[in-house]
């Protein structure tokens, strides 16, 4: 008897940074203490500068919730309906929440979890069984912004057996001036409004924030004579550390607060640096991974901000000049120098992989939302273009083409080539 033909295998999506709802099951029944529109209570989910796994006001047992559903749900859905044959094989779709404050090396680790309880759960489908799917299980992986940093580290640290292909948005592989902007002055797009000051407490405490730290060439200016190495503490103004230090102070248990948010300052610098040196020396066929199968989707044509200046006081100490109406936008499709732009909060500079080749990059910009899509509902209005990306049908038919090797006869799932690269040379990784 004839096998049946293998289904798309099992995709799981991984969100962005703050677009997991964070709840404390501590209180009964459990309070919502982070939802990207509804609750932001900063100072509840401020982490513990002596041990960052936990939050700084206790007890407290803070623990994810769900994915943001207005950016996501209609993608996830879109996936469930167009890669299932029938209602009787459908393709699940699973979405990854995750504790967003953390190091990514933590979530990661949850991720590995994760994806082998996807392939425990898909072996016990009937279709994907018969068709001899256990004897070599794999999963699909989709991610939108900082969760590609997420994918990018799971495949250094696990290989890559068990993963058929990945598909990153709008992901800031080199950081993104926006969170130098959140650390200095609490008004970036990251964690969002109200209390600025409340927001500047909670973002200097979050270790994923220094994660997506700006590194693409000529994001960060320094006057001369200054530390320009943006993981060297010496390189931040005095004020964010005094300020941190203060905030300590209220917790600290074993120390003053100055030495403990000077531990925390450093152990977060620490590992964000490290772990940009992963994305940035990721080699995929090294891991025995093609990467024709990760399709790289990036947006650009918004005004971004995409440049820092950090100048010197008269006590020749760091003062970072931050502006968000420094913001730029210079895209032109065939002028390869000029990529002055992004999609409103990732520079198109950081958003470029130096593990894909960049002819193999898809490009899309706010006016490929076609007729009848609500492009900026007022819902979406704070975060721009950036958040907006997976909402795109055009995104959603593109996906839909690599995972299922499927053909564009009617031209409708194109996207656009990266600035510089010339028409005959663009290849992406799909039909």
């Amino acid at each position: 008897m004839q096998q049946p033909s293998r289904p798309v295998d099992p995709v799981i999506f991984i969100p962005g940074v703050t677009a997991s709802e964070l709840r404390d099951q501590y209180d009964l029944p459990p309070s919502d203490l982070w939802t990207p529109i509804q609750h932001r209570n900063h100072t509840r989910i401020t982490l513990h500068p002596q041990n960052l796994s936990y939050e700084a006001l206790e007890p407290a047992l803070v623990a994810p919730g769900h994915v943001f559903e207005l950016i996501y749900e209609e993608l996830i859905e879109e996936l469930r309906d167009d890669l299932s044959r029938s209602e009787e094989e459908q393709v699940p779709v699973y979405p990854f929440a995750y504790d967003w404050r953390q190091p990514l090396e933590n979530t990661q680790q949850r991720l590995g979890e994760f994806v082998g309880e996807v392939i425990r759960r898909t072996s016990l489908m009937a279709h994907y069984h018969n068709a001899g799917y256990p004897n070599c299980p794999k999963v699909n992986l989709i991610a939108h912004s900082m969760g590609g940093l997420v994918v990018a580290g799971y495949l250094h640290n696990h290989a890559s057996h068990h993963v058929s292909k990945v598909v990153t948005l709008a992901t800031p592989f080199k950081g993104a001036c926006d969170s130098v902007v959140e650390l200095v002055t609490g008004t970036g797009r990251t964690f969002l409004n109200p209390s600025k000051a409340r927001k500047r407490r909670a973002v200097r405490f979050t270790p994923s924030v220094y994660h997506l730290l700006p590194t693409y060439a000529g994001a960060l200016e320094f006057e001369n004579g200054l530390v320009s190495d943006i993981f060297n503490r010496g390189a931040w103004q005095p004020s964010i550390l005094e300020s941190m230090g203060r905030s300590a102070a209220r917790w600290s248990v074993a120390q003053d607060g100055a030495e403990s948010a000077k531990e925390a300052f450093d152990s977060m610098l620490f590992k964000a640096k490290n772990h940009r040196q992963v994305i940035d020396n990721l080699n995929l066929r090294e891991l025995g991974f093609n990467p024709k199968r990760w399709l790289a989707i990036v947006g650009l044509d918004a005004p971004t901000v995409v440049k820092i200046r950090i100048q010197r006081t008269a006590a020749g100490t760091p003062q970072f000049a931050v502006d968000e109406a420094d913001a730029e936008n210079e895209w032109n499709e065939n002028d390869a120098q000029n990529i002055n732009t992004g999609d409103g909060t990732v520079p198109l500079a950081a958003a470029i992989p130096n593990f894909v080749p960049k002819e193999n990059l898809v490009c899309v910009k706010p006016g490929d939302f076609r007729f009848g899509e609500r492009y900026n509902p007022p819902a979406l209005r704070f975060a721009g273009f950036h958040a907006q990306i997976p909402t795109m049908d055009l995104v959603h038919r593109i996906i839909v083409r690599f995972l299922t090797d499927a053909g564009n006869p009617y031209n409708k799932s194109r996207g656009m080539r990266l600035p510089g690269v010339p028409l005959q040379r663009w290849n992406p990784p799909v039909s």
